[in-house]
């Protein structure tokens, strides 16, 4: 079997199973909050793992024009020289957070405590994202925020924050990372109360960066006047749980398939997709080996099981969120799945359930469309075809599963798209299946 790339296409042939041992890239959520408290912080940052893709880039890019000195270390690490708060200045130019919406809202809590002014740009697809969520309470802490109908760009006035307590209005990670970060700067503590349980990987990362943070029933809390330091030891950043998602759905959707993912961040916050898997057939072993700045690392080893149905609520999707689009590819392959309360897939880097359900049909899959999320029916096989991935790196490797199991070749458009997280994806795609 072959898997071709030409330009911004992604050619996929069908493939009994998959097969093998691989170590994904490194998590994108935890390398952005590296790099930016890294660059706050006094003193040398020695990074390694970081996730290769454009969005962690990106984030790289901007704490550079922010005033921090950072320069490659190895082909996956970087020497960070932070010289405190005070060694960020204010930037010659906008901040361009390109596709990421991570470092757009993460970046603004940063730069709100910092007296000058910055620009937040990104690309038509950032731009078209909301942005209000995170302006509301950055200006409730005192920063002054200019964007057009609350989406980017945003031009920040940043300097002389208080501290608030907040209780964003739906459940997200970056929001409350991007209170967190401004919290530091504010005078006296700031809460962030949520509505229902996300990752925490800021409240993890803190303590790395000789930062204090006190999470409890009523919130996470972060004491004002804070400033990071650099960490004693290099840090590594775990194996992304996203990426890992797409070869456990694929091992878990191809029968004989049997697939082993070394390094991967074990956050119980992440692994909705590994009980999801389990509810839709497949046989699961979570091994854990080491833990790192406050996370867990291990392996899981993935095998093919059986076809079953599973249902995904509202309460599950803060925890699986991203693997959403590969978790319909796996019940596009056997078995069925129902999925509710998703409705944030709607405003992602493409609306992901128009584009998923509009691609998956293209390749012969039943699926259908809800306000709040969708339904795939895998008890056929899969034509092939050619889907657009609608420029979003989440829906090519959604794709490109089904693609495998179909039971003719398989077109992906836009695939060039998958470079923002996973630029070697293909490649694994090619050496794992057969």
């Amino acid at each position: 079997m072959t898997n071709v790339v030409q330009g911004r296409t992604l050619d996929i042939r069908p493939a009994n199973r998959v097969t093998g041992t691989i170590r994904v890239p490194g998590d994108k959520s935890i390398s952005h909050r590296y790099v930016m408290l890294g660059s706050a912080a006094m003193g040398i940052t020695i990074l390694s793992g970081l996730a290769p893709g454009a969005d962690v880039a990106a984030t790289v890019a901007c704490c550079r024009a922010l005033g921090a000195r950072i320069t490659a270390d190895g082909a996956d690490g970087l020497r960070i020289e932070g010289r405190g708060w005070a060694g960020l200045s204010e930037p010659s130019g906008p901040l361009d957070a390109a596709n990421s919406g991570t470092t757009m809202r993460l970046l603004a809590g940063m730069v709100a405590g910092r007296p000058f002014r910055t620009t937040i740009v990104g690309d038509d697809s950032l731009q078209r994202r909301p942005m209000a969520r995170v302006i509301a309470p950055l200006e409730a802490m005192g920063a002054r925020i200019s964007a057009t109908s609350g989406r980017a760009p945003l031009v920040i006035d940043g300097g002389g924050l208080q501290g608030v307590k907040w209780t964003p209005e739906v459940p997200s990670a970056q929001i409350k990372s991007a209170l967190m970060l401004a919290g530091l700067s504010a005078q006296g503590e700031t809460t962030i109360q949520e509505i229902q349980p996300t990752r925490d990987h800021s409240e993890r990362a803190f303590p790395a960066f000789g930062l204090s943070v006190r999470v409890d029933a009523m919130g996470v809390h972060v004491p004002g006047g804070q400033e990071p330091r650099s960490p004693r030891e290099p840090l590594a950043v775990p194996g992304d749980p996203s990426s890992a998602a797409v070869w456990a759905a694929a091992a878990a959707g191809l029968p004989g398939s049997s697939v082993e993912l070394h390094g991967v961040l074990l956050s119980p916050r992440r692994l909705g997709f590994v009980h999801a898997l389990q509810r839709l057939g497949a046989e699961i072993v979570v091994s854990e080996s080491a833990e790192v700045a406050g996370e867990r690392v291990g392996s899981l080893r993935i095998t093919h099981g059986s076809h079953a149905h599973a249902a995904i609520t509202a309460e599950d999707v803060p925890d699986l969120i991203d693997e959403l689009p590969v978790l319909a590819a796996r019940a596009a392959l056997g078995g069925s799945l129902d999925v509710t309360g998703a409705a944030e897939l709607r405003v992602k880097e493409s609306d992901r359930i128009t584009a998923l359900v509009r691609g998956l049909r293209a390749l012969g899959v039943t699926a259908d469309e809800r306000p709040d999320g969708f339904v795939i029916d895998g008890s056929r096989r899969p034509t092939g075809g050619t889907a657009d991935a609608a420029g979003d790196h989440r829906l090519v490797m959604a794709f490109a599963l089904v693609g495998l199991g179909a039971s003719g070749p398989t077109t992906i458009l836009g695939a060039d798209a998958v470079a923002v997280s996973y630029p070697g994806f293909a490649r694994d795609l090619e050496r794992l299946s057969s």
